[in-house]
């Protein structure tokens, strides 16, 4: 079993930055990919950025690709550690409920998908004022 616990949500202004953690416990972690999803007010939970177990691949939506960065202060084969996701030039558009999840096993092909995720935290709160 893996938990994971979100944390570094708040409101910022337009322009502003946040830094998302993410502090899995549990198995190996750091076997783990991990990702970032978000659902803004009455919208579906979308995806955001993924990074591999090893750290030597990641993925962007295009709607922050260049603004977020992920990254993971993991060791394979250890039990915690933490995924971050550093905002920056944040937008009102940002706005939404920042989840992080994990998945074990090989990468899967769709990696943007909820689906492909066995666990998930409970999410943390971002605000983006205009």
């Amino acid at each position: 079993q893996v938990q994971l616990v979100e944390s570094g949500g708040g409101l910022v202004q337009a322009g502003g930055s946040l830094r998302l953690s993410c502090a899995a416990s549990g198995r190996t972690f750091g076997n783990f990919h991990m990702g970032w999803f978000r659902q803004p007010p009455g919208k579906e939970r979308e995806f955001v950025a993924f990074i591999s177990s090893n750290s030597r691949s990641t993925l962007y939506a295009a709607s922050v690709k260049g603004r977020f960065t992920i990254s993971r202060d993991t060791a394979q084969n250890t039990a915690q550690n933490t995924v971050y996701l550093q905002m920056n030039s944040l937008k009102p558009g940002d706005t939404a409920l920042y989840y992080c999840a994990a998945r074990g096993g090989p990468i899967p092909g769709a990696l943007t998908s909820r689906a492909s995720y066995d666990y998930w935290g409970q999410g943390t709160q971002v605000t983006v004022s205009s």
